[in-house]
């Protein structure tokens, strides 16, 4: 599987070890996000992920800034992208579920390191039920 991953300086150590699971557990990862705790522009580390999700370069994407909202609104501007800010697993898993997430937004700052990479366990081991929740989806994206 194929993961877009990015992040601004308050998710860099966050990146670093998502990054090294998934590697190891052999994924192929891009990283768009900085590798400095000096302070950045999220966007810039967010649209990347946003277009590889959107264009198909990218199974799934993993975002990460310090409360995960502003790198959530980024990646949502883009069509194609339903990106989950996600704070514990059942949201994660409900994201995945019910509204088919292809991008998970960590609030660095709010969660611990080992609760991110468990989410990242879980956003990615967790099917898209569709049924109902397909119909529903459809509906997201702007014409």
């Amino acid at each position: 599987m194929h993961i877009s991953i990015g992040n601004d300086h308050a998710g860099t150590e966050y990146k670093e070890k998502i990054t090294d699971k998934l590697k190891g557990a052999g994924h192929e990862v891009t990283n768009h996000g900085t590798d400095s705790t000096d302070s950045v522009d999220y966007p810039d580390f967010i649209h990347p992920v946003a277009k590889d999700v959107s264009q198909g370069k990218a199974n799934y994407g993993i975002i990460i800034c310090g409360s995960g909202n502003g790198a959530n609104m980024t990646a949502n501007k883009h069509q194609a992208v339903r990106s989950a800010l996600c704070w514990n697993t059942e949201i994660v898993s409900l994201a995945r579920q019910h509204n088919n997430a292809n991008i998970l937004s960590i609030p660095a700052r709010f969660v611990s390191l080992e609760e991110a990479l468990e989410f990242v366990d879980v956003f990615l081991n967790t099917p898209f039920e569709g049924g109902r929740h397909q119909n529903r989806v459809e509906k997201i994206r702007c014409k």
